[in-house]
């Protein structure tokens, strides 16, 4: 028999989900996390609309909200039991295959694709002079700290987004064979001069792809290290980014992030293109666990230059455990 409080329960899951634009709103924040600009853009409904939808599923404890700069996103998780989970379940077979629901499906590729192409544009426009550009939040001596966790010397290494290469050519200074990514060709046509004016000509102990962090043209234990110098703000999935490393990595082998610490330093979306305003170390520890990498070290690294405007800086690493990988392809 279904008590009073039970009833009272079930009473509220129906009313909230019964919504056809909330049930909207579940689907898409379920596949990927939105501010209320896109979903604006995907349901085509006002602000005041979906931001009274939102509220709505909040109240219910539907969504959970980070706080990202002046921005504010929004993601659904479903819940794993009790009639929220029954009744959500439900909904979702029933929304799967529906022409609106392709239609948003649709809107959300876009939207995911745009963000990877801002990043995209901003480089490929600012091209050779990144490297004096980089200087504002670069620091040799933290550079120095991040790289000493992948000695000793031969080595293989993945550098993720490696840009003109500066980075590069430091690693193979230390004798490390260097493997470097990046999606804008125009950073890479500026690594390859910078390569050869170092002396480290691209074909030597360097070789350049072009490809996306989060699916890079590595293959499977392809390389003894991965290494991912503030890239990781650019990226609109960044857990996809590190679950990629992983994969490259061989067993025993290491995966480096540094990366900015959570931050309100809003001038670095407009100067530098960020999409991220840095990560919280437990949030980056997260990702790492759910990349099958736990035990991560990470340490905060205040800015060198205090009269600088910037944020104090990670490093993550961690060894690649040997259970669930396969034969190294080196």
């Amino acid at each position: 028999m279904t008590t009073a409080s039970a009833a009272d329960e079930l009473q509220r899951v129906f009313k909230v989900l019964s919504d056809p634009t909330r049930m909207r709103i579940l689907r898409i924040l379920e596949r990927e996390e939105l501010v209320v600009q896109e979903i604006m853009e995907i349901l085509a409904m006002a602000q005041s609309r979906i931001s009274r939808h939102l509220a709505i599923l909040r109240e219910a404890g539907l969504l959970q909200d980070r706080r990202d700069g002046t921005y504010v996103f929004y993601r659904f998780i479903p819940p794993t039991e009790g009639p929220w989970r029954d009744g959500w379940t439900l909904i979702r077979e029933r929304l799967d295959g529906d022409p609106t629901s392709d239609r948003d499906d649709t809107l959300l590729k876009q939207i995911v694709l745009a963000r990877s192409q801002k990043s995209r544009n901003f480089f490929d426009a600012i091209g050779p002079e990144w490297d004096a550009l980089r200087k504002v939040f670069n620091d040799d001596a933290l550079r120095a700290r991040a790289i000493a966790r992948l000695v000793p010397a031969g080595l293989r290494v993945a550098d993720i987004g490696t840009g003109t290469g500066i980075l590069a050519c430091e690693l193979a200074k230390l004798g490390l064979g260097v493997i470097g990514v990046d999606h804008s060709s125009r950073m890479l046509e500026a690594a390859e001069s910078n390569l050869a004016a170092q002396g480290t000509p691209v074909g030597s102990s360097v070789e350049l792809r072009q490809g996306e962090a989060d699916q890079i043209p590595i293959s499977t234990d392809g390389v003894d290290a991965a290494f991912a110098h503030m890239v990781l703000h650019y990226i609109p999935n960044p857990a996809d980014v590190i679950r990629e490393m992983s994969r490259v990595v061989q067993p025993g082998g290491i995966v480096v992030v540094v990366d900015f610490v959570r931050h309100a330093h809003e001038w670095m979306r407009g100067e530098l293109g960020v999409l991220w305003m840095g990560f919280e170390p437990q949030e980056m520890r997260t990702w790492f666990e759910s990349a099958g990498l736990p035990g991560a070290s990470i340490e905060e690294i205040s800015p060198a230059a205090r009269e600088r405007d910037l944020p104090a800086t990670l490093v993550a690493s961690v060894r690649v455990p040997h259970e669930g990988h396969g034969p190294a392809l080196l």
